[in-house]
């Protein structure tokens, strides 16, 4: 009977500190994403229990900029918001071509509308600033980009990685753990 009762209190224990059913999606740019920016996130999530997708402009190999490949199997086009959990736009100069994307400030408006995890590293904040989420929110994102969040009315912080409400911004690759554990953090609140 003791065992029983050990088993049980471990199963409880691990379902709360794994949730099974917690989903998040990573949207790359197809080329020259931020290798740290996606792998070292996507690797705290899943540890912890939670599925990651990643979604781009278009399907197949994308690349990062230091060489490291993903298979992107997602749209943009085809993301439901109602599926996930959260979202972490990785930055990398390839996101710039993001900045401007429809459907990357639609999926970023209707997460936030619908109050999920909002993450964005690097330039990528750029993206959210562009979408209209960012305004008198406090953010950080990579130093070239900050002129994106300010003409967008965010409050620019220069910090490594800022929190504001269920919205997390990074400055960078050297804080992908950090925004990764942070995100983490949401997620399982």
């Amino acid at each position: 009977m003791k065992y029983k009762i050990l088993f049980l209190l471990i199963l409880v224990f691990f379902s709360i500190l794994y949730p099974k059913d917690k989903k998040v999606l990573m949207v790359i740019a197809y080329q020259n994403f931020r290798d740290e920016e996606l792998f070292i996130p996507k690797n705290i999530l899943e540890k912890n229990g939670i599925k990651v997708d990643i979604a781009s402009v278009k399907k197949g190999i994308a690349r990062g900029m230091l060489g490291g490949t993903v298979n992107v199997k997602l749209i943009l086009e085809e993301v439901k918001e109602n599926e996930y959990d959260g979202i972490i736009f990785v930055g990398g100069i390839g996101c710039e071509s993001l900045f401007e994307n429809k459907e990357a400030k639609r999926i970023a408006s209707e997460f936030y509308k619908n109050k999920k995890v909002i993450g964005a590293i690097c330039l990528a904040p750029g993206i959210l600033a562009n979408a209209g989420i960012l305004k008198g929110k406090k953010a950080t994102c990579y130093p070239s980009a900050s002129d994106i969040l300010i003409k967008n009315g965010a409050i620019y912080t220069k910090n490594p990685v800022e929190i504001d409400g269920n919205i997390v911004t990074g400055s960078g690759p050297e804080v992908a753990e950090r925004f990764g554990m942070e995100i983490l953090k949401l997620l399982l609140k």
